[in-house]
């Protein structure tokens, strides 16, 4: 049986990678090309990239998405991208409101709804970051900082076919420390039950939950069957195809 929703598994890249980094891309592909995923794969490379990922990654399953955007289409703006500016660059997605946005750019949930509401008015699937540092979760504010940043963040664009919500517990981005798988459904069940309550159209059961805190593929297959979780947010792993394609795999 086909699962619904799909899952997604994106790699981040953050601020890695040159053109020698292609090759990975190309293994990536040429493996999705042998064996179809069980779930959709994503890409999100720096700007600088995704013009050449698209061209290695054309006739592939692959998809590609950035890592932010600009919430005006065209401006005075120096250094930033717009959403359709990822678009016609090859893009099908964008993250936004992701922690390291939200810490060392100050990025409040007003900025953030305003960037998915731009990915939204240029066609493409806003991948909504939301998760608790750990001095929240040790002050037991776990729940209430991510349906704070739910709340806040999410547009009135938003439906099941445009928008992911990654859940990223701040606290176990390149820590070491990790959550245990039911960390993990407890808050992806919250976020469901909220969405409920906030997503205006489409169907709040078909929203795709990604878990992204330092998912490797040793812990993969575990958090990939957890419930309310339909897929991954992957960092560091995603840089190379021999981490990333296992996690790919772990998808059933």
């Amino acid at each position: 049986m086909r699962r619904t929703p799909r899952p997604l598994v994106a790699g981040n890249w953050k601020m890695h990678g040159l053109k020698s980094s292609l090759k990975q891309v190309r293994t990536i592909a040429a493996s999705l090309a042998k064996t179809a995923p069980a779930c959709d794969v994503m890409i999100c490379p720096p700007a600088t990239l995704l013009r050449p990922m698209k061209d290695v990654a054309k006739a592939s399953k692959l998809k590609l998405g950035g890592q932010d955007c600009h919430a005006s289409s065209q401006g005075a703006h120096t250094g930033d991208v717009s959403a359709e500016m990822l678009k016609d660059a090859g893009a099908a997605a964008v993250i936004v409101g992701h922690s390291e946005r939200r810490e060392d750019h100050r990025e409040m949930n007003v900025d953030v709804r305003a960037k998915a509401a731009a990915a939204h008015r240029a066609g493409l699937m806003a991948i909504i970051c939301v998760g608790e540092t750990l001095k929240q979760r040790k002050a037991g504010a776990a729940l209430r900082v991510v349906g704070h940043q739910l709340k806040g963040s999410l547009p009135s664009t938003a439906t099941d076919k445009n928008t992911v919500i990654a859940y990223e517990p701040v606290w176990a981005i390149g820590t070491g420390l990790t959550p245990t798988v039911d960390d993990v459904a407890e808050v992806h069940t919250y976020i469901r039950k909220r969405l409920q309550a906030l997503l205006l159209d489409g169907s709040p059961e078909r929203v795709r939950l990604l878990y992204g805190g330092s998912v490797k593929p040793a812990n993969a297959a575990e958090l990939l069957v957890t419930k309310n979780v339909d897929g991954a947010l992957v960092g560091g792993a995603s840089l190379d195809a021999k981490d990333f394609l296992p996690i790919v795999r772990a998808c059933r």
